[in-house]
Order: structure tokens, then C-alpha cells, then sequence
């Protein structure tokens, strides 16, 4: 199809482009920063890094020129590539920067005042070269630095060699069962692991990556058909959208052999519509993370639908005692069925190497041989692995640990209930009060009715429901479908109601 390249014909791309960077100044170790929208030639930059032994580090395009500014800073990136999304905010950021980089824009025809200063990537791909620069890296070097959202605080950038890169691809092939010249759809981020893995996945198994530059449910369904996609790893949020998008349109089911997702919990409901949509052969849950990438994987979606399932390829857990006010240590393990805090063991090929110029920060997640991720969950009765939510946010009212997945999971079951956020709020008499946003699916949906439901429910303790709810038309989400708490604590402090608490 248009716009496709063999790997050969991409190979002597990415040679090229790793030529010009290497004649433009850029060496082994120096940083290289991608700030794009999806497409071939943020790909081809990653990989002309690599080929020159530069790090490559990956910027969100949606970053405004603060955070953009405190990255290329904290990275010292020698270079920067950004497209015409994105380079508004770069050139503001670029202000502040000492090191002046490099910079490089993804085509000619950009707003950029300062072109003599200023490569095009038309220029770095003019001639075609078979072979690359020769030099050399040792896998165990840091060739990728991926920056956390930083919605919670200031983005850490996640340094991860290249070995760590490639187990961490061999994981996700075969845990999801990829094969060679499987065909996905790239339409995760490059920034955010999924999609710079997927990436790397395919390449390593001569698959196909069809790029998209955004997740426009039509673009995306259009492109599964055209170019017969034959593998799918999204975020919850796609792919409510993709079956969403089907059933408005009266579209056709479309065969996709092997779904996966990551990055959030899954309704069941939601489950069950892509099971009917794309009626796949291979459908499975991942849970990890930027750190550890694949850390369980529950390919038994027919049967447990609720649980991460169990440990991935080089993954080995515990659940130890979520304590937010000490430092746990890894054998203060608990019991089956007990909600603790999930560690990952740190020596696993696929781990990072810890968070750019944050040592502190780095000591506090990684204790003897063991990465904390902040995750709380159980081992269920199956022995799988439940997720609960982010020790951050649990709520501790009157004394109990209250974990907001447990009542986010009841309220999502209530038949006029779409979508569901718990967080805790300062109170007087409690420590914190329960508080619930829902996203309703339908005007006759009332606060009364959910009171109701929750006091009703076998499943919920009465400490634990909701003290509050506050009614939106929709919750805060990351790209990678994550709640962001954060920003619903703050919208919860200046709505919740005054009135007193039952």
C-alpha cells in the first residue's frame, strides 16, 4: 500500500538518518529526543539512535512546554526531532535550554523562524545508505529513556538498556502469542511502552506495524480492514471506542485473530463486546508497567475475567504489606486473599535500571532485589493476581484501608452506571470520606438510587460505600486509560456537598 517500505528499503532509511545525526555531532551516549505523533519517522529516529549508540529518548506530543522543557533538560538531549503537533511547545521549551540541540522537524513547510538552524527529516533521509555508521554498544547501556506521565508530580525518566528492551519484547511475543509477519495496528504512542515495544516486536519477528497518528476510531477500523490486521494490543479506552464506533455504524463484525490489553482494568461487558466484535482466537490481560513492561499476563479471560492473571515470562511476584508510612521490606509477605502492595523481582532481564538523575527516588522503588510498583492487589482462591488500584490512593476512613477497585468494581456493575472513579477526601470525623464520580448512562440515574444499590450490595461492606457522588460526563484518563486520582481529589475538595455524612 501507499506510504509502506520494505524492511530493506527502511533499513537504508534508518542508516541514513544515523549517518547525518552522527555528521551533525551526535555520539555514542549522547541523547537524541523524539517529540512526534505516530508515524514512520519517529520510528526511524529511534532506530538511527540505536545505530549510533545514542540514547533515545521519548517525549509525550502532548506535553506543554513546561514539562517539555524540564525533560529535554533533565536528559540533556543533544538532538530533537518533533513534528508539526508538537512544535509549538518544543520551540517555547527550547528557550530555556542551554544546550541548544539540535533540532530537527519532521517535514518542510513548518512554522520554525529559525531554518538555518534547523534540519528537515526529508534531509536526513535523502540518501539511502546499506550501511549503517560502525560503532558498536554494549546491550547492557542505556539505549532508551521513556518519561512517566507525571501527572502526580514531576516525570521520571525511565532508563532502560537495550538488553532490558529486547526481553521485554520477547515477553510480550510470547505471552500474546505473536508469529512471525503478524500484521498490528500502531496506534499506542511511541512514548508510552506499549507502543515502542510493539514496535520493537514486530521488527524482531518481520512483522508489519501499521501507524496511525491518532486513535480515530474510523481511521483505526478502516485500517484493520484495508491492511488485514491480525493483531490488536490497546488500552481499554480504544477499544470501547472501536466496538462503540461498530455498533453506531452497523458495521459488520471484523475477524482479528489475537487481542490484547494492558494499561487499565477491562468491564466484563467490555470484555465480552470485543469477543463479539473481533472474535479472536488468542484474547489476553497484561499487567506491567514502564519499569518492568510484563509483569502477569491472564490469558483466561473466559474464566477469570476480574483477575492480571499470573507471572509473566521472567516475572516472579510477591504481595507484601502496603504501608504508605514506612519503608516495607520484600519478605513481609502476606497471605492469600490478603491486598497488599505488588513487587516485581528487580533481576529479571526485563527490568530498568533505574529513574535518570534520581537516586533517592530510584532507592525507594527498588529494595533488596525487589521493584515496588504501587500496585495494590491480592492472590485470589485461582491463584491470580486482582488488582485494587494505586497504594497512593487508598482511602483510609475511620480507620480502615479501603481500596477504591473494590467499590469502582460494584458501582460499574449497576446497569445505568457507564463509568466509575472512587477517592478519598479530607474529613473531619472520618480521615477521609468515600467519594464517588460517576459517569451515568442514563438522566434517570440519581444519587439516592446508587445509596441504595451500594447499602443493598452482599459484596460491599458498609464502611466502605461511597459518601458521596458527584455526577460528570466523564472521568479524567491517561493515554494509557489509567484514572488520573489526582486531578478527581482536587475536583472532589471544591464539589462535594456540605451536607453531613451518613
Amino acid at each position: 500500500p501507499e506510504g509502506s517500505l520494505s524492511y530493506n528499503q527502511w533499513n537504508c532509511r534508518i542508516n541514513s538518518v544515523a549517518w547525518r545525526l552522527y555528521k551533525a555531532g551526535i555520539q555514542p551516549g549522547d541523547r537524541v529526543a523524539i517529540c512526534s505523533t505516530n508515524g514512520e519517522p519517529p520510528a526511524t529516529m529511534y532506530f538511527a539512535a540505536q545505530k549510533i549508540g545514542a540514547v533515545a529518548v521519548l517525549l509525550n506530543s502532548r506535553w506543554k512546554e513546561k514539562e517539555l522543557a524540564y525533560a529535554l533538560n533533565d536528559s540533556a538531549s543533544k538532538a530533537i526531532f518533533y513534528d508539526q503537533v508538537s512544535e509549538k511547545e518544543i520551540l517555547k521549551a527550547l528557550r530555556s535550554n542551554a544546550l541548544n540541540p539540535l533540532k530537527i522537524v519532521s517535514r518542510s513547510g513548518s512554522n520554525n523562524t529559525e531554518k538555518d538552524t534547523t534540519l528537515t527529516y526529508e534531509e536526513l533521509t535523502d540518501t539511502p545508505e546499506k550501511q549503517p555508521p560502525n560503532l558498536g554498544r554494549d546491550e547492557t547501556e542505556i539505549g532508551t529513556i521513556l518519561y512517566t506521565s507525571g501527572t502526580t508530580g514531576i516525570p521520571k525518566g525511565v532508563c532502560r538498556t537495550c538488553r532490558s528492551d529486547y526481553y521485554a519484547s520477547l515477553a510480550l511475543i510470547i505471552e500474546q502469542r505473536w508469529a512471525r509477519f503478524e500484521r498490528i495496528l500502531g496506534v499506542m504512542p511511541l512514548y508510552h511502552t506499549m507502543g515502542l515495544h510493539t514496535l520493537i516486536s514486530m521488527v524482531l519477528l518481520n512483522g508489519a506495524v501499521v501507524m496511525l497518528p491518532k486513535a480515530d476510531p474510523a481511521e483505526c477500523l478502516k485500517a484493520i480492514e484495508a491492511e488485514k490486521i491480525t493483531a490488536l494490543y490497546l488500552v481499554p479506552t480504544i477499544y470501547h471506542d472501536l466496538v462503540e464506533h461498530i455498533n453506531i455504524s452497523a458495521k459488520s463484525p471484523l475477524k482479528v485473530p489475537k487481542l490484547a490489553y494492558a494499561g487499565a482494568p477491562m468491564p466484563v461487558h467490555l470484555i465480552n463486546k470485543c469477543r463479539d466484535t473481533f472474535c479472536p482466537d488468542v484474547f489476553v490481560n497484561q499487567y506491567g508497567s514502564t519499569e518492568m513492561l510484563a509483569i502477569t499476563i491472564n490469558p483466561r479471560l473466559d474464566i477469570n475475567p476480574a483477575s492480571a492473571g499470573r507471572p509473566a515470562l521472567h516475572s516472579r511476584i510477591r504481595i507484601v504489606d502496603a504501608d504508605r508510612n514506612r519503608r516495607v521490606l520484600p519478605d513481609e509477605t502476606l497471605a492469600r486473599g490478603e491486598v497488599g502492595e505488588v513487587i516485581v523481582e528487580a533481576t529479571s532481564p526485563q527490568a530498568f535500571s533505574g529513574y535518570l538523575n534520581k537516586p533517592e527516588q530510584t532507592e525507594q522503588v527498588l529494595r533488596n532485589g525487589w521493584y515496588f510498583t504501587g500496585d495494590l492487589g491480592f492472590i485470589d482462591e485461582k491463584g491470580d493476581l486482582v488488582l485494587s488500584g494505586r497504594i497512593d490512593d487508598m482511602i483510609i476512613s475511620g480507620g480502615e484501608n479501603i481500596f477504591p477497585y473494590e467499590v469502582e468494581r460494584l458501582l460499574l456493575s449497576h446497569p445505568l452506571v457507564k463509568d466509575a472513579a472512587v477517592v478519598g477526601v479530607p474529613d473531619e470525623r472520618w480521615g477521609e470520606a468515600v467519594t464517588a464520580f460517576i459517569v451515568p448512562d442514563s438522566v434517570e440515574l440519581e444519587s439516592e438510587m446508587l445509596e441504595r444499590f451500594c447499602r443493598e450490595s452482599p459484596e460491599l461492606a458498609r464502611y466502605k460505600r461511597p459518601r458521596h457522588f458527584i455526577f460528570v460526563k466523564e472521568i479524567p484518563k491517561s493515554v494509557s486509560g489509567k484514572v488520573l486520582y489526582s486531578i478527581l481529589k482536587k475536583e472532589a475538595l471544591s464539589l462535594t456537598s456540605k451536607r453531613p455524612l451518613k
